[in-house]
């Protein structure tokens, strides 16, 4: 038998993004329902926030922070392969890589802003130009520790995250399926996504939210989301990548059911 055979899970990341996840659990055998809790909408433009002068040749080092701004913001590099490049974690890295971009600059461990910060590369930058593609608004903590290090940096804001408005139909099929006690997990990948489900949620829904497990990256999401009020017991995976996900709620799977 798989080993989340019959295992409900929401899949909350957004519909872009869902399908390699939704893929790995079912090939373990859980049943996935979809309920994307951030939308993603590229900005006019794509060059909001760089200077006219801020060819990409110019800059010492040009960072990515997420997969969804190499998505939206490699035209910014104009085709130049011989830039140096900077991923925020292993899943920035495979997206540029994918796109045809070699990546000089990533954490040894971890995918988050403390992570690459503390990248031998990146401990001393004073007089370095850097551009940060990234998302409108999120965290400033990049930013502000680069230029407290003494870097210029430069932001592109190539897409936006917004929460979603699902159907009165929707929310009440997602209800439903909490009901009939269809789904016992849910993914939750980011405290933006966390705080948008519980957000959307009617209180019959946060009842059933708080009641099922959740699987989350990290301590930051973590204490986010028990600031945010939530009760649920949460499966800690060791990262955002979609196989930890898997990995972190398979073990719980073994040690539940005692295989």
């Amino acid at each position: 038998m798989l080993a989340l055979h019959d295992l409900g899970v929401l899949i909350t990341r957004p519909s872009q993004q869902a399908a390699p996840l939704c893929r790995l659990f079912e090939a373990e055998g859980a049943v996935v329902t979809r309920f994307p809790a951030v939308d993603i909408r590229p900005l006019a433009g794509g060059r909001a926030g760089v200077a006219p002068d801020g060819a990409p040749g110019d800059f010492d080092l040009i960072i990515f922070s997420s997969a969804n701004a190499v998505r939206y913001g490699t035209a910014l590099l104009e085709e130049r392969r011989d830039l140096p490049l900077a991923a925020i974690g292993p899943a920035t890295a495979r997206a540029l890589n994918q796109a045809g971009y070699r990546v000089s600059v990533r954490p040894d461990a971890g995918f988050d802003s403390e992570s690459l910060l503390s990248h031998p590369q990146l401990v001393s930058v004073a007089g370095h130009r850097v551009l940060l593609v990234k998302g409108q608004g999120g965290r400033e903590l990049l930013e502000q520790e680069l230029m407290r290090r003494g870097a210029s940096v430069t932001l592109a804001e190539v897409y936006r995250r917004e929460c979603p408005a699902p159907t009165a139909g929707q929310l009440a099929a997602l209800e439903a399926r909490f009901e009939r006690r269809e789904i016992q997990v849910i993914t939750a990948t980011s405290a933006e996504i966390g705080h948008n489900l519980l957000a959307l949620a009617s209180p019959a829904l946060r009842r059933h939210f708080d009641a099922v497990h959740w699987v989350v990256p990290g301590a930051r999401v973590t204490d986010s989301l028990r600031e945010g009020g939530l009760a649920a017991p949460l499966l800690r995976a060791s990262s955002a990548e979609d196989q930890d996900l898997v990995s972190a709620v398979v073990r719980w799977r073994s040690s539940v059911s005692g295989a």
